[in-house]
């Protein structure tokens, strides 16, 4: 979609914004903790909008410092994949999209226009829901997209992507009926440590 520069300047205005009443947070109560409306998920789609993935980097880059613990949310991971790919950061971009899959496993076929399956999951989180995709606003069909969509579709159809997730569903199945105990310990734990090998 074609901008004007006017239309440019008025979402490099509503990011400055941002930053500036995230900043005004952490002055006033020493810390990021009173973000409840999310401000700090926006700035990337609106860097996205105007085309400017170095800016949308150099905030990323910033959110991993400030919000080391952040696990984030489907689509500003998914925002984040595409961020990294358009910058040339494709071995943090894969990496990127298996947490992203572990996040919410219908995202990328919502991008990718496929049906989307129901997938029987353990703990029901709203995240993971086919619903939360219906507020994902990219589309394989934008032009702006074909060289991220023609590199996600390779990193899905690949083994390595396969097997990572084969054993994802398989312990979050499993997860779903395991009593509390060893065995259900071992496959938390297994689950928390599956990006480290992939």
């Amino acid at each position: 979609m074609f901008m004007t520069e006017k239309q440019i300047e008025r979402i490099r205005t509503k990011i400055t914004r941002i930053r500036n009443q995230l900043a005004a947070d952490k002055k006033q109560w020493g810390g990021y903790h009173h973000d409840g409306r999310g401000l700090r998920y926006l700035p990337p789609g609106l860097f996205i909008k105007i085309k400017d993935y170095k800016g949308g980097l150099r905030y990323l880059q910033w959110f991993n410092r400030t919000f080391p613990d952040d696990s984030g949310y489907p689509i500003f991971l998914f925002e984040w994949i595409m961020i990294l790919f358009k910058t040339g950061k494709m071995k943090e971009a894969e990496k990127k999209a298996y947490e992203t899959y572990m996040s919410n496993v219908y995202i990328f076929d919502k991008f990718l226009g496929r049906d989307i399956k129901i997938i029987d999951k353990w703990d029901g989180s709203n995240w993971e829901t086919p619903s939360l995709t219906e507020e994902l606003q990219y589309t394989k069909d934008e032009t702006e997209y074909a060289d991220f969509t023609d590199w996600l579709e390779t990193i899905l159809a690949s083994d390595k992507f396969h097997k990572f997730k084969t054993e994802f569903l398989d312990i979050e199945k499993r997860l779903k009926t395991e009593p509390v105990g060893e065995t259900r310990t071992m496959l938390v734990k297994r689950r928390y440590s599956l990006l480290d090998d992939y």
